[in-house]
């Protein structure tokens, strides 16, 4: 256990606090979508906001039937809008600060669905920032709003506070020796559920896997995040425990695999998306264990450039690099290229 870094830096990668909130005085989105005067309350709701939110600072507005499918499936892949969101285009928008910390989505299931992003392992200030933007948001148009039953949503399971918080966890440890249906077991248990990096149906890209709260109704915002917390550090440290292991059962074996995986990413010519996730996951592997470097050397920093890399070599993010559209055998000729760069400036051996 002794190369193990026990922190949660090398386990939590990201944290959100996301509120779904609706305006009092205008159709829910499924309604406002039918209305004949859809487009002109929908306009309304977003020159309102877009005239709150850029005020406090600098955002970007982004109207869904004005931007292009490569802008969108960017927005898409960062997180920053979903595909609902782009279902209802002609009543649609988001706000997007300029970091991409923060990102407003109008009419989408609900009216707004607030997002706040933060590195690492830090709900509660993610919750006291996106609080702000809440408040600022409701004192331009009143939310709907219930004395007894809280946030008034769209979809039953969001009324109450109206709060997912979610961590972002790096979890190869656990993923690959199979011990994840006992943990999502027992998390469903706690009203807790775990799904892929991009949310609900999808898949654990990266070894990547999000921890959230189910429940919203009959408790408090900073209970749910308590809630959250606990289970988090529980699952962090089996994750540290189980690296532990992995490193003591598996020896030369493990540090074959990791040094594989960072020759390939420092020397490919062509590498698809699948293949590269899953090198960056060894890598991340190898970093969090001590095989590259000093022990501890860097280690949190390596770890967050690695994991933008994984951002940045999605499709449509290798598009918006490049300024312009490839195909299959591009994209991955592209990929190669920008990433063998990137591996070998890090210079994880010295």
């Amino acid at each position: 256990m002794a190369a193990v870094a026990l922190d949660y830096e090398s386990v939590a990668v990201t944290s959100r606090i996301r509120l779904a909130r609706n305006f009092k005085d205008y159709p829910f989105p499924a309604r406002l979508f039918r209305d004949p005067h859809a487009e002109e309350q929908a306009g309304e709701m977003i020159h309102l906001l877009s005239a709150e939110l850029t005020s406090l600072e600098d955002f970007t507005l982004y109207e869904m039937d004005g931007i292009s499918p490569e802008l969108a499936a960017f927005l898409q892949e960062r997180n920053l809008i979903s595909r609902d969101l782009l279902r209802h285009r002609g009543i649609a928008a988001a706000l997007v600060s300029k970091d991409e910390c923060i990102s407003v989505m109008i009419n989408e299931e609900d009216h707004i669905r607030e997002q706040y992003f933060l590195e690492g392992f830090d709900l509660r200030r993610a919750y006291e920032r996106i609080a702000g933007i809440d408040e600022i948001i409701s004192d331009s148009i009143p939310f709907a709003y219930d004395a007894e039953f809280g946030y008034l949503t769209a979809c039953p399971t969001n009324v109450g506070t109206g709060m997912r918080a979610s961590v972002m966890l790096f979890l190869p440890a656990l993923s690959r020796r199979g011990r994840m249906k006992r943990i999502t077991s027992d998390l469903k248990r706690l009203g807790l559920t775990v799904r892929g990096a991009s949310g609900e149906g999808s898949g654990t890209e990266g070894e990547l896997f999000q921890v959230s709260n189910e429940v919203t109704l009959g408790v408090s915002e900073v209970e749910l995040i308590k809630g959250v917390e606990q289970s988090v550090r529980v699952i962090v440290e089996a994750e540290l425990l189980e690296r532990g292991r992995m490193k003591a059962e598996e020896g030369i074996a493990l540090k074959d695999r990791v040094m594989r995986a960072y020759g390939l990413l420092s020397n490919c010519c062509l590498i698809g998306l699948s293949e590269f996730s899953q090198c960056i996951a060894d890598v991340k592997l190898g970093v969090a264990l001590g095989y590259f470097g000093r022990d501890g050397d860097r280690r949190d920093d390596r770890m967050q450039e690695l994991d933008q890399l994984l951002t940045a070599m999605r499709p449509a993010s290798i598009e918006r690099m490049n300024g312009g559209t490839l195909d299959e055998t591009g994209q991955c000729a592209f990929r190669a290229e920008y990433v063998t760069k990137t591996i070998r400036g890090m210079e994880l051996f010295y």
